[in-house]
C-alpha cells in the first residue's frame, strides 16, 4: 500500500508480513509529528519497486519476509537506493543474523519489543546517517563469532535441516555418499554438536541457517 507523506517529514516504508504488527507499527510511527509512513508492504520481493516509487528515507524491514528475506532486501536497497537507510526490526535476534546485517552495513538493528519511543528515535537517527544497533544483541553477536562452516558444508546442513538423507543430499549435490558423510562428520565436529540434528539446532540458534 502506497500512501502520501507530509512534506518535511522523515518518510518511512514498512516491510512486515503480519498485518496486525504492520498496522500497529504504522499507528505508532504516525503518532510522531515528524515521521510519516509512505508505504506498507508484506513481501520482500516488492520492496525495491515500492521504494523506487515512494522514495522513503528509512525502510523498516522484518528479516523473515515471504519470497525474499529482509537482509537480501536491505542489500538491494543499499545497492540501488543508497539514500534509503535500512532499519531491521525483528523478533529474530540470532547472532548470525546480526553479524550478517552488520556485514551488509544496515543502518539499524532492533528487536520488536523495543519501546515505541526508542523506535521513533532510532528512525530519526538512522535517517540522519547514524547507526543504531541494539547493544545487547551486538554483544551477543560478537561473542558467537563467524560461521565456522564452509559454503558447501552450510549447503549440506541446510539440506539436512529440510529432512534430506545422505543419499538424497549426494544426488542433489552430485557427490558420492561417502563424501556427504565426511561433510556431515566435519559439520558435527565444527559445531561441537552431538549429531546432525543437534548441528542443525546450533546453526539455527546462531542464525547460520534460516
Amino acid at each position: 500500500m502506497i500512501l502520501d507523506g507530509r512534506v518535511g517529514d522523515v518518510r518511512v516504508l514498512l516491510a512486515e508480513d503480519v498485518a496486525m504488527v504492520r498496522g500497529a507499527l504504522a499507528a505508532l510511527i504516525e503518532i510522531e509529528h515528524d515521521l510519516t509512513v509512505v508505504a506498507e508492504v508484506e513481501r520482500g520481493d516488492v520492496v525495491l519497486d515500492v521504494a523506487r516509487q515512494t522514495r522513503p528515507d528509512v525502510a523498516i524491514i522484518d528479516i523473515d519476509l515471504p519470497v525474499m528475506d529482509g537482509l537480501t532486501v536491505a542489500e538491494l536497497l543499499r545497492e540501488h537506493l543508497p539514500n534509503c537507510k535500512s532499519l531491521i526490526l525483528t523478533s529474530l535476534g540470532r547472532p548470525g543474523l546480526v553479524r550478517r546485517a552488520l556485514s551488509l552495513s544496515v543502518s539499524g538493528f532492533l528487536l520488536k519489543d523495543t519501546p515505541s519511543d526508542r523506535l521513533a528515535q532510532a528512525i530519526r537517527e538512522v535517517a540522519s546517517g547514524r547507526r543504531v544497533i541494539d547493544p545487547q544483541v551486538a554483544l551477543t553477536a560478537w561473542d558467537v563469532g563467524d560461521n565456522p562452516l564452509s559454503p558447501r558444508e552450510t549447503e549440506v546442513l541446510r539440506l539436512v535441516a529440510q529432512g534430506a538423507e545422505a543419499s538424497e543430499i549426494a544426488a542433489q549435490l552430485q557427490l558420492s555418499i561417502g563424501t556427504v558423510r565426511n561433510y556431515l562428520t566435519r559439520i558435527v565436529m565444527k559445531m561441537n554438536a552431538r549429531n546432525r540434528v543437534d548441528a542443525v539446532r546450533v546453526a539455527r540458534e546462531a542464525g547460520w541457517l534460516p
